[in-house]
């Protein structure tokens, strides 16, 4: 991969990761960067990046405790995601609130514009990306 890609995306991930960056200007990095999709994934506190080449980088959360809930409630997500588009919640909090509404990880579709949400027993909320 790229060193310049590799940067942006360490970059853009310590930053949303901080509260330092929403997540349109995420999105504009990772696009601007050639990046198609990056997977969240909670239980294992890592994030992994996908260019359309096949090449992949994985970056390790900074997280020290995660409490998923035990049950899936798209309300509570659609929540977490309403006020991060009002620009009331950065990521940190994010990350928070989606995890109690039991989100064990998301994906992140940047050409497909929209975002998979999935709980522990293979539920899916989809969210596509505001206009």
């Amino acid at each position: 991969m790229d060193n310049a890609v590799a940067s942006v995306i360490r970059d853009t991930a310590a930053a949303s990761n901080e509260g330092r960056m929403h997540f349109g200007q995420v999105v504009g990095a990772l696009l601007g960067a050639g990046i198609e999709s990056y997977s969240v994934d909670y239980r294992a506190r890592r994030t992994t990046y996908y260019l359309p080449t096949g090449e992949t980088l994985t970056v390790d959360h900074p997280d020290v405790d995660v409490t998923i809930g035990q049950d899936f409630s798209a309300e509570g997500i659609k929540a977490a995601i309403l006020g991060a588009q009002r620009g009331e919640l950065m990521y940190p909090q994010f990350k928070h609130l989606s995890q109690l509404a039991g989100c064990i990880g998301y994906t992140v579709w940047l050409i497909g514009r929209h975002v998979s949400y999935f709980g522990r027993r293979g539920e899916v909320h989809i969210e596509p990306f505001p206009n």
